[in-house]
Order: C-alpha cells, then sequence, then structure tokens
C-alpha cells in the first residue's frame, strides 16, 4: 500500500483508502507493531494507558488485529454497529468510512488557534492511571462504575468536560448523552467477556465516528485491543465493587510534583493474546 493512499497515520494504526475493487470508497486499517508506553531506567515500558510510542513489539499489529476482529463482532452480536466490514490480512481489516468526532476552528485568523481532530472516550471500572493522578485522595481501584470522560487526540491529549462538548458546538447534548451510554454499554460487554477468562478490564479508551454512509449515526471505529484497554488479574471486589486487593497490587510514588502510580496484577499484552488465541 502506497503512502499515497494514506489518509491518517496514528500512534499504533495507519489509515488507507481503498481506490478500486471490490471495497472501493471504504477504509483499510493497518494495525502496525509501534506500541505507547514509558521510559523507565532507559528502558521502553509499554502501557496502553500512556499515549506516546516508545518502540515496537514484533507481530503485535497482527495480534491487536485479530483481538479487535473478535470484539467487533461480539459487538454486532449483541446489536452494536460499529465501522468493522471483515478482517483481509493478519494486521489490516476492511471498515466503513467514518468521519471522527471533530470541529473546525471557529477563528483561524487568531494566532494559536487549532481544530479539533477527533474525541476519545474514556471508560473506568477502577480508580488508577491518569485518574487517579488528577484526584489522589481517591483510594486507588476503587469503583468508578465506568465513569466516562472524554479527551481530546493530538500531540497532547487534553481532559474536556461534557458541559464544555455541548456550549463549544463540537457535539449536541443529545448525541454526548447517547455516546456516553454507547461506550458505557460497550465497556459493559467489553468487561464481561474478559470476566469470561478470569480477567478484570481496569479501564480502557473508544473513539467514535460518525459514519459517512447512511444517516451519519455515532458508532464505535478504531479499534477495540490490548492497545486500548488496561486488564488485570487477582481482581477482588467487596460488596460494594471496590477492589480488596489493592494494597498489595497498586505501587504510587511522588516527585517534583508529579505522581505515579502503577498496578503490579496488570496483565501483558502477551497474556491476553493466549486468552483469546
Amino acid at each position: 500500500m502506497q503512502d499515497k493512499n494514506l489518509v491518517y497515520r496514528g500512534k499504533s494504526k495507519d489509515v488507507y483508502d481503498i481506490t478500486g475493487g471490490q471495497y472501493r470508497g471504504k477504509y483499510r486499517l493497518v494495525f502496525t507493531d509501534r506500541a505507547t508506553g514509558y521510559v523507565e531506567n532507559g528502558k521502553p515500558v509499554f502501557d496502553p494507558g500512556y499515549d506516546v510510542v516508545v518502540g515496537e513489539i514484533p507481530g503485535k499489529g497482527a495480534i491487536a488485529c485479530k483481538f479487535a476482529a473478535h470484539f467487533f463482532r461480539l459487538l454486532k452480536d449483541n446489536g452494536i454497529p460499529s465501522h468493522f466490514i471483515e478482517m483481509t490480512g493478519e494486521n489490516e481489516m476492511i471498515v466503513e468510512p467514518a468521519i471522527p468526532l471533530s470541529m473546525p476552528v471557529q477563528s483561524p485568523e487568531f494566532p494559536g488557534s487549532a481544530p479539533l481532530l477527533n474525541l476519545e472516550f474514556t471508560w473506568r471500572n477502577n480508580a488508577t492511571g491518569s485518574f487517579w493522578r488528577r484526584y489522589p485522595f481517591v483510594r486507588p481501584c476503587k469503583n468508578l462504575h465506568k465513569v466516562v470522560e472524554v479527551w481530546t487526540k493530538g500531540d497532547s491529549d487534553v481532559l474536556i468536560t461534557l458541559e464544555a462538548l455541548e456550549e463549544t458546538g463540537a457535539m449536541s447534548n443529545e448525541e454526548i448523552k447517547g455516546s456516553v451510554e454507547l461506550v458505557k454499554n460497550i465497556a459493559e460487554i467489553v468487561s464481561v467477556e474478559f470476566a469470561s477468562k478470569n480477567m478484570h478490564v481496569i479501564d480502557g479508551k473508544f473513539e467514535l465516528g460518525r459514519l459517512v454512509s447512511g444517516d451519519g449515526k455515532i458508532v464505535i471505529i478504531d479499534e477495540i485491543s490490548p492497545d486500548v484497554l488496561r486488564v488485570c488479574k487477582g481482581h477482588s471486589p467487596d460488596n460494594s465493587g471496590n477492589c480488596t486487593a489493592y494494597g498489595e497490587c497498586t505501587v504510587t510514588g511522588i516527585s517534583e510534583g508529579k505522581r505515579t502510580i502503577k498496578n503490579r496484577n496488570q496483565v501483558s499484552a502477551a497474556e491476553l493474546i493466549r486468552a483469546f488465541a
């Protein structure tokens, strides 16, 4: 596939326009081996909760593609539409073209103005990652009942409130409510599927978009894979759904005003692959 057909290059995937053949007018989604995480002691630590590419994992693209196809088919079985059409290669799938939830610059004549490129909906079963770093008064791994947050995607992801989405005109109130409900429904299906494998989803992030075909319905796009989910083992909830194993699992720290939080029982991408192989 030549770069002339490249529509978008993300942190872990590339999107190409299909200009001929059976799927003309559709998109080819190519899953790459690029992986996000952070650098510790000079070495990359791969973690889907981070947004910086720190290296490549050989074979990761093929695994993520197979994983995503599994969950898109599962959503279809549960009556939830997506942009997925079919998997056509070990690291490629065909998808319906969709427009990410975005917004052009209202006043481009002002220096520093920039468009809203797309939005990412983060959902959280438990308080960890950036949620705990922003709200350190909350007990780590507290049950959050799939609380949904919205972030702008780009060079630097920024949290945006639901009220701001409506007031800026990025989304209508009806679209916001429908999107939050959609994300929670998908999160529940994903969480139940992992529970059947004796694993617990800590949090995840989904991208939504408007299908180009039809009435522009908002659906889940992009992917559902180890790149967008944090999963743990040994989850032991009490009657309120709070994990009782957090004391042995969670490691926090603070240095120069910056907080860190890690989960010892977080499942690696390799373990996820074996579970769904």
